[in-house]
């Protein structure tokens, strides 16, 4: 079995500083991070949709660093609006993929056992907005074209609308150009995203596309038309995608912090209950 995690919107910050005066990201995404190093069975990479820096600081990369660099699997970065291609190409070079592009869009494909990553880069300079853009298009037809691999797409901005309506208005520009692209290719099974901050799972151009929480701070569910940009400490989580050829692509959520537990289900001493002869 393959075991992909994935985690977003770390929103890292020069230390000592805290993210939008309240949110210590630091501390919250080292947690997630001892999290990351303690599952079982043990993963094979790890997928950072976006959102790694808050400011595209120099200084919160060398935190990324400090704290990405205790995994011992490969860790696949893409920026988001937070952070900017030019900013993580230069400070997270070494990472996989990031010095394949040596200007513009940060984009590659790379290979975890029979799983395919497909990293692709939706910023824009100066706006939280997302866009990918004809030449990043071109490179995800032809990557695609030829390899029929399970195949994972990564990127921070969503390209299908949530509902959250101050989040939406932030969405990928380009979205009907990504889903041309994208239409005919049924190796895609995945679409992997960040920047919402919440768990959220629909369908873009017939493929799955999920919305991972954030290692920080959640964004408060607000449906209405007219929601205020507000966040919650919500238990912060990170998914973990699987594949094995008996069960496909199956994605969880796992939660950072630790909780009691766990507990058997039939744990009673001398009670016997009906089935047990089968367990």
């Amino acid at each position: 079995m393959t075991l992909i995690a994935q985690i977003t919107d770390l929103h890292l910050r020069p230390r000592g500083l805290a993210c939008y005066r309240v949110s210590d990201t630091n501390m919250m995404a080292e947690r997630a991070v001892t999290s990351l190093r303690a599952f079982s069975p043990k993963l094979d990479a790890v997928v950072m949709t976006g959102d790694l820096t808050d400011r595209d600081d120099p200084r919160e990369y060398a935190v990324a660093r400090a704290l990405l660099d205790r995994l011992d699997v490969p860790v696949f970065l893409m920026p988001g609006n937070h952070d900017s291609s030019d900013g993580m190409r230069r400070e997270m070079a070494g990472y996989p993929g990031i010095s394949e592009t040596s200007d513009g869009k940060i984009h590659y494909a790379a290979m975890v056992n029979d799983v395919r990553i497909i990293a692709l880069d939706t910023h824009m300079p100066g706006r939280p907005q997302g866009q990918l853009g004809q030449e990043q298009l071109a490179w995800l037809d032809q990557a695609l074209s030829g390899n029929e691999a399970p195949t994972m797409l990564a990127m921070h901005h969503p390209p299908a609308l949530s509902g959250i309506s101050h989040m939406d208005a932030m969405g990928l520009l380009d979205a009907p150009a990504l889903a041309e692209v994208l239409a005919p290719h049924r190796q895609v099974q995945r679409i992997l995203c960040g920047h919402l901050h919440r768990s959220i799972i629909a369908e873009f151009a017939g493929k799955i596309m999920t919305l991972a929480p954030s290692t920080g701070h959640q964004v408060e569910l607000d449906l209405s038309s007219n929601g205020a940009a507000m966040f919650r400490f919500e238990p912060p989580a990170y998914f973990v995608h699987t594949h094995a050829q008996e069960t496909g692509l199956v994605t969880h959520m796992a939660y950072v912090e630790s909780f009691p537990g766990p507990y058997h289900f039939f744990a009673d001493e001398g009670v016997t209950w009906p089935g047990d002869e089968a367990r």
